[in-house]
């Protein structure tokens, strides 16, 4: 939106000057430093909207009206005024030498006598509007035009920028009328500016159509009475109406557009294996759309990014199921299955499912809960003298029979009972696990290498130059070593502070934007190689570093090979335990069910505006059959990963670039492609070739790695929120819905309700019932619909576990530029 108004220049001569703009918002040119002021929302007097209204139904509209030229479409516009008797013939030549003064976009004093000329656009469309107002002494009465052109036209020398013009409104009227041209003026600019009055400009067929969009802009305005108020924090209950209000029409818009996919995912179909089918037929025709949205930089920093997301955990839980601690020799799995295993399976079920998959923006990786199943797994056939490797083989025969079974009668519809009171609280838990086991390695670092002062007779002396051999090595392991815990909590916390502070220095005002988004697409990347090059300085220092196997070999090859016999290793595997495997795979599924269904509908959240759908049926079937034929492998099962899949669909969400000054970045798009997940997976297979450059990469390196998911992922869970709530005053809440429509006491008995869940599931995981942990997690579905409703209202239940219908999460986001958001893991 360009305004200019008419003034009189040093020639004592009448020409138009740029004094405002609308990009969005409303700027004002400063009058001493001709610069552009701070951005605001305009503020419209009631009565200027009113006049707006009376003229628009007595003036002239012409719509479509064909003409290429200024002076063309002023000779019009003259023409129809006098037909319409709202100007004398004989003022004929006075207007049309106004509507033709030339432009200037410097500013001068501005003359009483204004005429408002002013482009209205639209960002995308660039066809403005062009509007005139003011006060002219030859005219007797107030006189009106509204034009769409029927063709946009380059009108030359009339606005600052050279766009087509489409629209154009003029109102010219005598002193005396009693009326604000200038206000009147700013109202149909921000009008032209308001995306829905824009929308119906282009379609009106008829005054009344544009009378109509003027009502509902008025419907959706706000007026203030003529009173002071004393506090700018009183104004929030007037946004907050306001927004009631747009929120309301938003709805009423899109209960009128049809859904772009058709029926919704999680509706049974009726018939055998219909979800699966309405997946692939929904889904798959966008197969060459997936591999052209990778070729954007954005995919790169991502592939990068999640390699390294997805390569630490196979490492670092690889080398949890090989010991009971990393550092400890007691076994988990005596051996059996170790970071070997876990790469290759890491690598080949995430080949499959990125090429397969109905929802690519998944990753594939091993988990804390399937962890603690596989320890009491191993447990439980060594106390009963039953091969291990084999169990599980047949584990996965009954996994893929009953995820046929289950996609064949569309169960994965009953994701549908996941209220975001178990998504959340299961988030909130996979997150934690994160954070926990990134200071549980820390702390035994400290175990094992106590801070300690070097003493040499009376001197004291720096620990880096202390003897080496006090080090006790044990059975190849290091202890003792000086320095090592002091240098690996450095590497841990620099580069999860780099890597957090990188990503948000994407939304600082330092550097050009395109500079400052690939600084931050490449926060982790850099964050890891600075911390390898400080490690690398320290010559004289141990830390432990990433143990990558050296070529493809089991982790155990005296104990098994890469093939596993259903009938065990002497042909003499029990039977009953063939039947009896089934409960373990029931549990199994219920984990992989749980963890997979949470992690699609987290990520397929409608705030993110995903455009392509999901696959929540195709996806379980891929995931399960393929992790169930690998057990003959000897290979782990694995899930979508919660963590890992909402950070890399954060790394592929593209913001929207603040072009409207004092605009905040929005989510525009997430590459929804497979290419992202497919060279990650091929990436982490590799990582056996290239496993003597990864070995230089210190652990602790990871650990901060490990730290920046789970606490970036905590961002934008409501469980989040409302726990920093606990210790705040209420004055000092934010204006969020479940703020605003709970009492406070009712909202902090709601998020202790929830901890109280969480730490159950907890209490579970971590001792020896962690093989019922699946069903403790069920459980959270039946108090959700049973208990809940005894204790809250409807109303309370709706607010703070409904989907909020303000995108909290990525209003973080935006302001993050990612959202990095992030999103409500």
């Amino acid at each position: 939106v360009e305004l200019n108004e008419l003034v009189i220049d040093r020639n004592q001569e009448l020409q138009w000057r740029e004094t405002a703009r609308w990009i969005k918002f409303e700027e004002e040119v400063e009058e001493e430093t001709e610069r552009w002021g701070k951005p605001k929302v305009p503020s419209l007097s009631f009565r200027s909207l009113l006049e707006l209204r009376k003229t628009m139904s007595h003036g002239a509209v012409l719509l479509d009206l064909k003409q290429g030229t200024l002076p063309g479409i002023a000779q019009q516009v003259v023409e129809q005024m006098v037909i319409s008797d709202q100007i004398k013939a004989e003022d004929r030549a006075n207007v049309l030498r106004a509507l033709l003064l030339r432009h200037r976009s410097k500013h001068q004093s501005v003359n009483h006598l204004s005429i408002i000329n002013l482009a209205a656009g639209s960002v995308g469309l660039l066809l403005p509007s062009v509007v005139s107002a003011g006060s002219v002494g030859f005219l007797d009465q107030p006189s009106m035009a509204f034009v769409r052109l029927q063709e946009a036209v380059l009108l030359e020398s009339v606005l600052e920028v050279p766009v087509p013009v489409r629209f154009l409104f003029l109102l010219l009227g005598p002193p005396t009328a009693n009326m604000d041209y200038h206000q009147i003026g700013r109202s149909i600019s921000t009008l032209m500016s308001d995306k829905h009055f824009h929308e119906a400009a282009y379609q009106a067929d008829d005054r009344q159509d544009l009378l109509a969009a003027i009502n509902r802009f008025l419907d959706c305005s706000v007026v203030l009475p003529p009173s002071e108020v004393g506090d700018d924090e009183m104004l929030h209950s007037v946004a907050r109406f306001q927004r009631e209000m747009l929120r309301k029409r938003e709805e009423e818009q899109n209960s009128l557009v049809p859904s772009k996919h058709g029926d919704e995912p999680l509706k049974r179909s009726g018939r055998l294996f219909g979800g699966l089918i309405k997946d692939v037929t929904r889904r798959y025709p966008q197969y060459l759309s997936d591999l052209q949205d990778a070729l954007n930089p954005q995919c790169m920093a991502a592939i990068i990014f999640i390699y390294f997301a997805a390569l630490s955990p196979a490492i670092t839980f690889g080398g949890l199921l090989v010991s009971l601690d990393i550092y400890l020799t007691l076994m988990k799995t005596d051996g059996l299955i170790g970071v070997s295993e876990l790469i290759v399976a890491t690598s080949l079920q995430g080949i499959v499912f990125s090429v397969l998959s109905a929802q690519p923006l998944l990753i594939i990786g091993f988990s804390g809960p399937l962890l603690v199943f596989e320890e009491a797994f191993y447990t439980f056939c060594k106390d009963n003298g039953i091969e291990y490797l084999t169990g599980r083989v047949w584990i996965g025969f009954w996994l893929v029979l009953i995820v046929v079974l289950t996609v064949a009668f569309e169960g994965s519809i009953l994701v549908r009972f996941v209220s975001r009171f178990t998504q959340e609280i299961f988030s909130f838990l996979i997150s934690l696990i994160f954070i926990y086991e990134t200071f549980a390695k820390l702390i035994k670092i400290f175990q094992e290498h106590p801070l300690q002062n070097c003493y040499h007779g009376n001197n004291t002396v720096s620990s880096s130059k202390c003897n080496y051999t006090a080090a006790a090595r044990d059975s190849g392991k290091i202890v003792g070593e000086p320095n090592t815990a002091l240098l690996s909590f450095v590497l841990m916390a620099g580069t999860y502070f780099i890597a957090f502070y990188l990503r948000k220095f994407k939304n600082s005002s330092f550097f050009p934007g395109r500079l400052r988004r690939i600084i931050g697409d490449f926060g982790v990347p850099i964050a890891i190689l600075i911390m390898v090059l400080v490690d690398y300085s320290f010559e004289d220092t141990y830390t432990q570093k990433l143990n990558v196997p050296s070529g493809f070999s089991v982790s155990s090859p005296e104990k098994r090979g890469w093939l596993i016999s259903p009938l065990g290793s002497d042909g003499q595997f029990p039977v009953w335990m063939m039947a009896a495997s089934i409960l373990p795979a029931i549990l199994v599924f219920i984990l992989i069910f749980m963890e997979s269904q949470i992690t699609a509908l987290i990520v397929s959240k409608k705030e993110r505006m995903l455009a392509k759908g999901t696959g929540f049926h195709v996806d379980l079937l891929i995931i399960v059959v393929v992790g169930g034929l690998s057990a003959m492998l000897g290979l782990p099962w694995l899930s979508a990963a919660t963590v890992r899949s909402v950070t890399h669909t954060n790394a592929l969400t593209v913001m929207s670039k603040a072009v409207a000054p004092g605009d905040k970045p929005r989510i525009e798009e997430v590459k929804e492609q497979r290419v992202t997940g497919f060279l990650v997976a091929v990436l982490v297979g590799l990582s056996i070739v290239i496993g003597e450059v990864l070995r230089q990469i210190p652990l602790a390196v990871l650990f901060g790695i490990f730290l920046y998911m789970g606490v970036m992922s905590l961002n934008g869970i409501q469980l989040t929120d409302r726990l920093i709530l606990l210790l705040m005053p209420p004055k000092y809440h934010p204006d969020q819905s479940y703020v605003r429509k709970v009492r406070t006491l009712r909202m902090h008995l709601f998020t202790i309700v929830q901890l109280i869940c969480l730490s159950v599931l907890w209490v579970v995981m971590a001792t020896a019932a962690a093989l019922a942990f699946p069903f403790m997690l069920l459980l959270t579905i039946p108090v959700r619909m049973l208990v809940l409703p005894r204790i809250f209202s409807w109303r309370e239940i709706q607010s703070l576990d409904a989907d909020d219908a303000e995108p909290h999460l990525e209003e973080k986001e935006g302001q993050d530029e990612y959202s990095q958001q992030q999103m409500p893991v």
